[in-house]
């Protein structure tokens, strides 16, 4: 694949075949990042998964990125204050469904309550293709809606390892500091290690990497993660 100039440029400012402290990592990317926007800053791990096993969670980064989610609640008539009151963008059951069954899907995230899954779930061509079909091990199927509307406004990002068993995030913009963007990946590391299959044997987490998007990917070191 043909790199632009700026992109060659980048790769002269590092050893392309070392691994690097995570703070050290995040600087890297910072002064490799190149674009006139603010690139993203995203992490990617190589997990030791058997085919059987999978990794599946949430996490709250530390320091929060976007903007505010529009958040989206199907949930009956004695939920919806609660939902208005933790700050939903979008509240109600039927006439929602009917609408998102049209079509649309102008939000961020979807909660649903539990005794509403059996329709919310009958969206799962529209909801699911874009990622946004509410999951039991993602939060968003609860009745606690307070405490999942906290979670979710600050900060509250799903991961999973992929089919190749590799996780992949995003972690901050390069217009961060790189000790946020650090404490960010610490936060994402130290849950998927907790989320370790209890039967995985050898080196669990196998790589981790940082880039930005349009720059190079940067090893960091695993020894560094250790404390994570």
């Amino acid at each position: 694949m043909k790199r632009g100039k700026k992109y060659r440029e980048s790769l002269k400012k590092y050893d392309r075949a070392a691994s690097y402290g995570l703070n050290e990592a995040m600087g890297l990317v910072k002064t490799m990042a190149f674009a006139k926007f603010d690139e993203t800053v995203d992490l990617s791990v190589k997990l030791n998964l058997k085919k059987s096993q999978s990794v599946r969670d949430t996490v709250v980064l530390p320091h929060q990125f976007r903007g505010e989610k529009r958040v989206l609640v199907f949930c009956k008539p004695e939920k919806e204050k609660e939902a208005q009151d933790a700050g939903a963008a979008f509240v109600g059951a039927d006439d929602l469904i009917e609408k998102v069954k049209g079509g649309w899907t102008d939000f961020d995230v979807a909660v649903a309550t539990p005794d509403m899954m059996k329709e919310v779930g009958k969206l799962g061509m529209v909801l699911g293709r874009k990622g946004l079909m509410p999951n039991p091990k993602a939060g968003t199927v609860t009745f606690d809606l307070k405490s999942a509307l906290a979670e979710l406004k600050r900060g509250r990002v799903e991961f999973r390892a992929d089919k190749t068993g590799v996780v992949h995030l995003a972690v901050g913009k390069v217009s961060m500091e790189p000790a946020q963007l650090a404490e960010n990946v610490k936060a994402v590391v130290t849950e998927i290690r907790r989320k370790r299959p209890a039967d995985a044997k050898g080196e669990f987490i196998q790589t981790v990497s940082v880039a930005s998007t349009m720059g190079p990917g940067v090893w960091v070191s695993i020894k560094d993660q250790e404390d994570a």
